[in-house]
């Protein structure tokens, strides 16, 4: 009988997974916007007090790509980053066992994804934004972070 391989996990080549996740994250534009993360070119995830949320950023991986939501008066999705660095102790917790990660900007989308479009789409209807929609941080499948670029009018 022949053994069996270990699965190993995906493979890695100069830190990066060649398997990419996908991603949504959550952030109030009055509190950290869009166009402030593409001045700073890039920040730690931090600030992040849900366990499921927390689980969700210790998955990360760096190349992961992650989409960037205007909560609260926007509901809009727009922009694209990736992580660039995986999960670490969140310096901005007093208390407790949260995590961070770093992210990049990749590119705006050329047309904001609302909320209101985003129920409108039968593709979309079951995604985490729209089921949980107090998680700041979740998974997107494959198929549903194309679907939400191309409804964006953007090519990755």
């Amino acid at each position: 009988m022949k053994p069996r391989a270990k699965n190993l996990g995906p493979r890695r080549v100069g830190g990066y997974s060649l398997r990419v996740n996908y991603w949504l994250a959550k952030s109030e534009p009055e509190a950290y916007a869009w166009a402030t993360f593409v001045k700073d070119g890039g920040t730690a995830w931090t600030g992040v007090r849900n366990f499921q949320a927390r689980n969700n950023l210790r998955a990360m991986r760096r190349g992961d790509r992650v989409l960037f939501y205007h909560s609260v008066s926007e509901k809009q999705i727009v922009g694209i980053a990736k992580v660039t660095k995986t999960a670490y102790a969140d310096s901005t917790a007093t208390e407790g066992d949260w995590s961070c990660v770093d992210l990049a900007p990749v590119k705006p989308l050329a047309t904001p994804v609302t909320l209101n479009t985003i129920k409108s789409e039968a593709a979309l209807r079951d995604i985490p934004l729209v089921r949980q929609s107090r998680l700041s941080v979740t998974p997107l499948t494959e198929q549903q972070f194309h679907r939400l670029l191309e409804l964006g009018d953007t090519k990755l």
